[in-house]
């Protein structure tokens, strides 16, 4: 009679094992797009690289003024005193004093096209800069993927070591009783016993584990995770390694901004050539001087036109040509490897999502199999025929074979988002988030044209800055 009910509770003890990890979610927990739409909202990293993006807008503005007319408004005060001593005699002292004020401008003619070029290699640049802020945007939200289902893996791992802890208590209340009606030997009692202990150190670890990736989650998306539902459907995939990559070449923001960052190494080459020859400006100066010793004030004016032309500086034009066309190399150098690096992380990721699969399907078998093994050893183990040992075994591999299951199973999603952002398809527009999504284009409209503190233009940037909080 014993027997037969410490069976019974063993039987109850793997349903509860079965339940825990197939819980019914609350309909109020948070999902993945929850957690992605947090991570983008709250993201420092993005906010950074925002603000690289801005800086990068007004390196074109700031090309694109030296084609524009500079003013100076310049006014000066002097006082002089002269003093003309002869045979120790003083025959003169005059002190003077004058004020003046000057307004002068100049304007760029002619440079050989030097500022054009280098006005077209800043545009080239807030391009790439663009790219590059996709690209940060697919680090953060991967990293939110990962940090959901991390938390979802360290929780049933948490759930299944509790799940173990539990039956484990109760076979070693079985082998004591057993032990206490001389069916079993006091080996038998320590094996259950060593086997608790064990299973409370994995249930703290686990615990441990969930605590970190609950940390983790609270830096990625802005807030701890309350209940998490399940994942999503998972995302769509190509068809092969090869349709991924061919996606990759064409989307992926590295390689975009590393060919962005090709031109506009080419255009700085073309740029320094055209340093080499010469300058006309256009430069005018109108001035009032006013003195106060009697003598009459003085106004001018004058125009004119200045040529210049470098023909040496101690070899440094001919460097700054040899150091544009070696940056220009490394740049394209750059593309090709990053070409390569995109499409090695299409096929790792493909890689890795089948063999995400595969396991699943592997350890779903092993999980079946187990479990029947499980059952028949607790039952042989019941009448006599097998020990406490073979039980705390086929317990074992039944568990093992769980944490395999919740371990692919949060790979496997991972490894589908992981995917997306191989391919540069792991945006926050792309995945269709309910976020307003940042537009690269606004401030760079706003400053393309260089425009300046007084204009029209320039207090509604103003206006943006204060937008965004950063005056």
């Amino acid at each position: 009679m014993r027997k037969r009910a410490w069976a019974a509770k063993a039987k109850g003890f793997i349903v509860a094992v079965s339940l825990g990890l197939t819980a019914p979610v609350s309909a109020q927990a948070d999902n993945l797009a929850d957690a992605l739409v947090g991570a983008y909202q709250t993201s420092d990293l993005l906010a950074q690289n925002r603000a690289l993006l801005r800086a990068a807008d007004e390196d074109a503005a700031i090309a694109l003024s030296a084609l524009r007319p500079v003013l100076d408004f310049v006014a000066g005060i002097a006082r002089s005193s002269t003093e003309t001593t002869a045979l120790g005699v003083t025959t003169i002292d005059r002190t003077t004093s004058a004020s003046s004020l000057a307004l002068s401008a100049s304007l760029l003619l002619y440079d050989n096209g030097q500022s054009r070029l280098r006005t077209q290699a800043a545009r080239e640049l807030v391009l790439a800069t663009r790219a590059s802020l996709l690209s940060v945007e697919q680090q953060v939200l991967l990293r939110a993927v990962s940090a959901y289902m991390n938390v979802l893996r360290a929780e049933e791992f948490v759930q299944l070591r509790q799940n173990n802890l539990r039956l484990l208590t109760e076979e070693l209340r079985a082998a004591q009783d057993r032990f206490d009606v001389g069916e079993v030997t006091r080996t038998d009692v320590a094996l259950a016993e060593a086997a608790q202990a064990a299973a409370r150190s994995n249930l703290a670890t686990a615990q441990g584990d969930l605590i970190n990736a609950q940390q983790e989650y609270l830096t990625v998306v802005g807030r701890e995770p309350g209940r998490l539902a399940p994942p999503p459907r998972l995302p769509a995939r190509p068809a092969s390694i090869d349709a991924g990559k061919a996606v990759a070449v064409r989307n992926h923001p590295d390689i975009i901004q590393a060919q962005h960052q090709v031109a506009a190494a080419d255009l700085t080459v073309m740029a320094q050539e055209a340093g080499l020859g010469p300058t006309v400006r256009m430069v005018g100066e109108v001035s009032v001087t006013d003195s106060r010793n009697g003598v009459a004030d003085t106004d001018s004016s004058s125009i004119g036109l200045n040529y210049t032309q470098r023909i040496y500086q101690g070899g440094g034009l001919a460097a700054g040509v040899r150091q544009a066309m070696a940056q220009r190399d490394s740049s394209r150098a750059l593309l090709l490897n990053v070409q390569d690096v995109i499409a090695q992380g299409v096929s790792t990721a493909m890689v890795r999502f089948r063999v995400a699969q595969a396991n699943i399907q592997a350890t779903d078998r092993q999980i079946r199999a187990a479990e029947v093994a499980f059952r028949g050893v607790r039952e042989e183990a019941a009448l006599g025929a097998r020990t406490t040992l073979d039980v705390l075994d086929a317990e074992q591999q039944l568990l093992d074979a769980r944490a395999a299951r919740i371990a692919a199973q949060a790979e496997l999603y991972i490894a589908a988002y992981q995917i997306l952002a191989a391919q540069g398809a792991l945006t926050a527009e792309n995945l269709g988030l309910g976020v307003q999504i940042y537009d690269p284009t606004a401030y760079y409209n706003q400053v393309k044209n260089a425009p300046a503190y007084l204009s029209e233009q320039g207090r509604q940037l103003d206006r943006v800055l204060k937008s965004l909080g950063k005056e």
